[in-house]
């Protein structure tokens, strides 16, 4: 019975070695995963950067498209101190010493969206602060679904194609409704996507872009009907602009959400409409248009009834 603690002992040694091992494998093929996805740690040490002129000694194509690229531009600052090809690729000594390995250099055609995304805010995260909260972000639409972050036109935001042809790309249920016979001109380019959109998150739905008063989205341009009035219209405060009109495109003049326009202001006056002095029934359409005398049905500094 002595006998059996010593080969107990004997084999103790060595399955706390196997563990080591496994220990230090596991860690060693986390490192390489993280090599393959990020490039190198963001605590490396200066003599693991190589600068710009190394990186286009043998990406001369890249090199040469950059020179009027944003990022370029911040590169010279401080004696060519700022961004440089490795403040998004990561350290790039591996990678050199590797003869161009591109696991030990951050890919971004292996990266994951969140992944790029993450590299990008890294810098642009005070701009954007609410993508990755934005429908885009979480739909897994990245920066680089958008933006072509070598190209030499910075003019564009470098972004892969002009609007609204880059929006129509996801957006095709919307491409119609500017095509129809009353719509706002975006394919015309008087008007563009972003002039009503933040595509980079707003705390609006659909990513409209933040105002006080939210329908200053549509008279920042409408500035007839703009305000402020004596005599508000109720629903143009409480609804929005929406509340009567579709943005995007109708078959109904004015954009309006009815092809009439008793039927649409019947929608909340029915009541009034109905069996009084003005003749007509909830909903008729054979009567003249409530608009005829109620002219100025968005706000009026005279008249409460919007008559004048």
């Amino acid at each position: 019975m002595r006998q059996k603690p010593r080969k107990i002992a004997r084999y103790v040694p060595l399955a706390a070695l196997a563990g080591l091992l496994a220990l230090a494998g596991g860690r060693r093929a986390s490192a390489q995963t993280a090599t393959l996805q990020h490039g190198s740690g963001a605590a490396a040490s200066s003599n693991q950067y190589v600068g710009n002129a190394t990186c286009a000694m043998c990406h001369q194509e890249l090199a040469s498209q950059m020179a009027g690229n944003p990022h370029h531009k911040i590169a010279m600052l401080e004696g060519h101190a700022g961004h440089t090809c490795e403040s998004c690729h990561g350290p790039g000594r591996a990678h050199v010493d590797g003869g161009g390995d591109i696991t030990k250099i951050r890919h971004f055609d292996v990266l994951t969206p969140s992944q790029i995304d993450a590299t990008c805010l890294s810098c642009h995260a005070q701009t954007h602060p609410n993508f990755m909260r934005s429908p885009h972000g979480r739909a897994g639409v990245s920066c680089l679904s958008c933006h072509s972050i070598h190209k030499a036109e910075p003019e564009t935001t470098l972004l892969v194609a002009t609007q609204p042809l880059l929006c129509y790309r996801c957006h095709s249920d919307i491409k119609p409704s500017f095509s129809m016979p009353f719509h706002h001109r975006v394919n015309e380019g008087l008007m563009q996507c972003t002039d009503c959109h933040d595509v980079h998150g707003t705390f609006q739905a659909n990513n409209l872009r933040n105002t006080v008063d939210q329908n200053m989205v549509c008279v920042k341009c409408h500035i007839d009907v703009r305000g402020p009035f004596v005599y508000e219209h109720a629903p143009v405060k409480a609804e929005g602009c929406m509340g009567c009109h579709t943005p995007h495109g109708s078959v109904n003049a004015r954009l309006l959400n009815m092809p009439n326009i008793n039927v649409l202001c019947n929608q909340c006056h029915s009541q009034v409409a109905a069996d009084t002095v003005h003749g007509m029934n909830s909903g008729s359409s054979d009567s003249i248009p409530c608009t005829t005398c109620h002219t100025y049905i968005h706000g009026s500094n005279m008249d409460e009834a919007f008559l004048r």
